[in-house]
């Protein structure tokens, strides 16, 4: 029986998670439609449509998952609907993160502004730079995988209520975690710094804009100060994401803490939704599809009150 506050945590996170799901459908049909439309391939649009395809598919098996641990445990007992959920979260959260580092690296070399002669390299070598880290995606996977299959195979789902904790000490649980995780804190390190490096870029640039401009508000540094707020708030869900990982990971070895468990999977929700919405209203093609779209959807509802008038 589930506790008022459990009962909370879980409708929020189902709520997050639809929301999760219409915001990033909403990207990844504006990118298609606009590929379709231009017929032309753009990397950017490539980057976006894959965030959202990878962050729909991270909500619906982290809810799934969830929600399997918290109703039916006992499912985890008998057959391999553990390691198929395994070999699935491995592929689409390192894909996720993966495509989130791309898109972090890709803003990073077209707009940052350094005069180091490693970043000017880099920067004109754009096209060349995802590939590589696509490489370094497949890498992961293969180091991952071996990983993941000793864990499964060492640690069998026990008995009893408790049906999907793994029978080994923590420490060497969470060691193991760590080192399947090891490709995703790399992309994630990667993640952190250029973003830190575009934030610093973009601040110096507007406190050269503020020394230039006085006597009204600049809108090249009105632009970059809204950058730096969306890269902000871009960190700090990313972090929570990784925390609510964290804390799903170590609930393996602690099952009977179960309003623990879905703070963690409310809180790892959060991300793929709330970035979501941050990017359609940060980005100029974004923001308008969703303006004309809601406008249409007004329209047609009054309409249809109309109509039934």
């Amino acid at each position: 029986m589930l506790s008022i506050v459990e009962g909370l945590l879980i409708f929020i996170a189902v709520s997050e998670s639809v929301l999760g799901v219409l915001g990033n459908g909403f990207i990844g049909l504006v990118n298609c439609m606009d590929c379709v439309k231009n017929k032309k391939f753009s990397m950017i649009g490539f980057i976006f449509t894959g965030l959202a395809t990878s962050r729909i598919c991270l909500i619906l098996i982290v809810m799934a998952d969830g929600f399997i641990k918290i109703f039916s445990p006992d499912m985890y007992s008998s057959g391999h609907l553990i390691d198929y959920i395994s070999y699935l979260w491995i592929i689409i959260n390192q894909s996720n993160i993966w495509f989130a580092t791309s898109l972090s690296t890709f803003y990073f070399l077209k707009i940052a502004n350094f005069s180091h002669h490693m970043f000017l390299w880099l920067k004109g070598r754009i096209n060349w730079v995802l590939p590589l880290l696509m490489g370094s995606l497949f890498i992961s996977w293969l180091f991952t995988f071996p990983q993941i299959v000793k864990i499964l195979s060492d640690g069998k789902v026990g008995n009893g209520n408790a049906t999907w904790q793994l029978n080994m000490p923590k420490s060497e649980f969470l060691t193991k975690q760590i080192l399947v995780n090891i490709g995703v804190l790399l992309l994630f390190t990667l993640f952190l710094i250029t973003c830190f490096l575009l934030i610093i870029s973009l601040w110096r640039h507007s406190r050269r804009m503020q020394l230039n401009v006085t006597g009204f508000q600049d809108p090249s540094t009105e632009a970059h100060m809204k950058a730096m707020k969306v890269l902000i708030s871009f960190i700090i869900l990313f972090i929570l994401h990784f925390i609510g990982l964290a804390i799903e990971i170590a609930c393996f070895t602690m099952p009977e803490k179960k309003l623990l468990f879905i703070f963690g999977m409310t809180t790892t929700v959060l991300y793929p939704w709330g970035h979501s919405f941050i990017l359609i209203l940060g980005n100029s093609k974004l923001k308008q599809a969703s303006l004309r779209a809601l406008q249409q959807v007004k329209s047609k509802g009054l309409t249809r009150v109309t109509e039934l008038c």
